[in-house]
């Protein structure tokens, strides 16, 4: 198919950034590309609008163990040679179309930044914002996220023990839904998100990928009105159970010590979480996305790397010296 602006614009991409990337290409990119850059030139995904804000504040501390910003999640020294693992994430949009789904991924999505790094999540929280609580729509919302933060957490075996909530006529159409998960490491067992090591093998674990949340990170990074929520895409749905059997994977996996890295496929899914976790650890890497288990036959080259289907993660494994 012919690639001009406005299939950029319609991918939520400007004008000038479509020029950009047409620029730093030294041509037009195919249809996969600008679905490619559309996720992650997102502010979800890239903080293009914040980043500068972000900078500003400090990254580093006496008991921080990781600068802020450099992993999945935070991670502080609590002394006798545990570290503590945090993080907060918000799951605004898909909580304003699917309240259910939308809180129930969100924190299945911050638990596994959690235990991407290695730790085991010990606790959920919660910050929310509705708008006026005799209005009906905010009690269908309400109703929905307050049912799926506390299915998600309780299949999952994670406690919610904390959370705060606010009523205000500024939320009647863009609700905020941010869920902490905090977890417990021992020292020397944290896992970077990183992918280094020639010939070093690149494994998918977790559920298969099919088409929920296709295009879940600019939708995330969009202007949502009252009009535009029957144009938006479909929100993740997730699996709490499997989430539990990836997180016990996860955790035995690294005890072997043939991890060199692990990041959760989130937002942008296979593409963020390949290019992410090559350009932190300087290499290049090769993925075949025929042998990525689909839940659909015949997904398309862009559907594969931009789905954000859940419970899953991208990990890079030490190559097994060959038999002689």
């Amino acid at each position: 198919m012919e690639v001009t602006v406005k299939t950029a614009e319609k991918l939520r991409l400007t004008a000038d950034e479509f020029a950009l990337i047409c620029q730093k290409l030294g041509r037009t990119p195919n249809f996969t590309e600008l679905c490619a850059f559309s996720g992650m030139w997102s502010e979800h995904c890239s903080y293009k609008n914040s980043i500068k804000w972000l900078k500003t504040l400090p990254r580093e501390g006496g008991r921080m163990l990781v600068k802020a910003g450099e992993e999945n999640a935070g991670l502080m020294d609590i002394g006798d040679n545990l570290g503590v693992v945090f993080k907060i994430e918000s799951h605004n949009h898909p909580s304003a179309i699917e309240p259910f789904q939308g809180a129930a991924t969100g924190v299945g999505g911050i638990h596994r930044d959690i235990f991407t790094m290695g730790a085991r999540p010990i606790a959920s929280l919660n910050s929310l914002r509705f708008g006026k609580l005799e209005e009906d729509k905010t009690q269908h919302l309400l109703a929905g996220v307050v049912h799926g933060i506390g299915h998600y957490g309780n299949c999952f075996g994670v406690p919610t023990v904390g959370g705060e909530i606010y009523f205000d006529a500024c939320y009647h159409t863009n609700p905020l839904v941010n869920a902490m998960s905090v977890g417990i490491v021992k020292a020397g067992e944290t896992v970077s998100a990183t992918a280094e090591g020639i010939g070093n093998p690149v494994l998918f674990v977790g559920s298969a990928t099919g088409k929920d949340g296709i295009g879940g990170a600019s939708f995330a990074s969009a202007d949502i009105t009252a009009d535009s929520a029957q144009d938006l895409p479909a929100v993740q749905v997730g699996d709490p159970f499997q989430e539990k059997k990836l997180l016990e994977a996860c955790l035995e996996v690294i005890q072997t010590g043939a991890v060199v890295g692990m990041q959760d496929m989130g937002a942008a899914g296979i593409i963020c979480s390949t290019s992410e976790m090559s350009a932190k650890g300087g290499s290049g890497m090769r993925i075949d996305l025929d042998k990525v288990p689909a839940r659909q036959e015949n997904m398309k080259a862009w559907e594969l790397l931009l789905s954000e289907s859940q419970e899953r993660m991208l990990l890079v494994a030490k190559k097994a010296a060959r038999q002689k």
